[in-house]
């Protein structure tokens, strides 16, 4: 798992390499003479530009140079059609609905920590549920919020 999440971000990162060694402006001549005499630069600055933003100079190219990459539109989605409501059962993964039934049985069961009236425990299992339901209502609220323009 570990080396596939490994593999993915090295991969998403080479776009963006790309990116960061086009050049938008003509060389000048303090970079060129920077360039010819072979000494290397004391800082790197790497700036990540959004909308309209100009990428700023070095004050000084002998010692400086300035790395500007420009983002667009962060997400591949358009924002139109993005939906932050939650994933109806059916299209759940199987992982997600064996947590679910495992919880259905556990309620049923009478299990502690299930919120069930019958068996032990069930005084802390609904605190923990009432918690878990509280949090829902509030990210669902903020959902909400946020869909408000």
């Amino acid at each position: 798992m570990l080396r596939t999440l490994t593999v993915a971000v090295l991969l998403a990162a080479i776009p963006g390499a790309g990116i960061a060694q086009t050049q938008t402006t003509p060389v000048t001549t303090t970079e060129s003479q920077q360039a010819e005499s072979g000494k290397p630069p004391q800082r790197i600055r790497s700036i990540t530009l959004t909308g309209n933003e100009k990428c700023p100079q070095s004050s000084n190219p002998d010692d400086e140079i300035v790395v500007c990459a420009r983002i667009g539109e962060p997400y591949r989605i358009p924002k139109a059609l993005r939906d932050d409501k939650p994933i109806p059962a059916q299209n759940q993964s199987w992982v997600n609905r064996a947590a679910l039934a495992d919880e259905v049985g556990r309620r049923a069961a009478g299990l502690p920590d299930t919120c069930s009236p019958t068996g032990s425990g069930g005084q802390t299992g609904c605190a923990r549920l009432r918690a878990e339901q509280y949090a829902a209502e509030r990210a669902e609220a903020r959902r909400v919020q946020a869909a408000i323009p």
